[in-house]
């Protein structure tokens, strides 16, 4: 019996985050799927922290030439990233745009394990070294669920 082999050779493309993207070149629905889903988050992460790092409105223009996309994509995300629950405020008028709410830091975040498990799933689906931000991310919720760090939190 003889078994036919398809090979699939891998393009790069220009990513958002750090990594350059490799994007398989078959047309497999489910590939291109995830691939757009990737995309999707990295560029959403993004647009999260240059609406933090901002202290002005940004105009949805210039978001959109700063993650280089359309407008319109940069307004379905907002739209999303909005009914997820982050609280991206729309300033009106000629300097208006969007704007994260300013906080010096962020406050303290206090998960279950279960919790933390749940965003390790997530990132390591999504590709926890996409940017520095998923990785330390990922670092730093791996260390809270170790052995060695719950060790060294008994001693104190």
């Amino acid at each position: 019996m003889t078994r036919k082999v398809r090979r699939i050779t891998a393009t790069p493309v220009s990513g958002i985050g750090n990594n350059p993207q490799i994007v398989p070149s078959s047309s497999s629905a489910e590939s291109r799927d995830n691939h757009l889903t990737l995309r999707r988050v990295v560029r959403q992460q993004c647009l999260i922290e240059i609406l933090a790092d901002s202290p002005i409105p940004l105009s949805t223009k210039v978001l959109a030439e700063k993650l280089r996309v359309s407008v319109r994509t940069v307004e379905r995300d907002r739209r999303r990233l909005v009914s997820s629950g982050v609280p991206i405020v729309s300033v009106p008028g000629t300097n208006g745009g969007s704007r994260l709410p300013r906080h010096t830091r962020p406050s303290p975040v206090n998960l279950s394990f279960e919790e933390i498990a749940a965003l390790i799933a997530a990132l390591a689906a999504l590709g926890p070294t996409e940017t520095d931000s998923a990785d330390s991310a990922m670092k730093a919720l791996v260390a809270a669920i170790s052995p060695a760090q719950t060790a060294k939190e008994a001693e104190r």
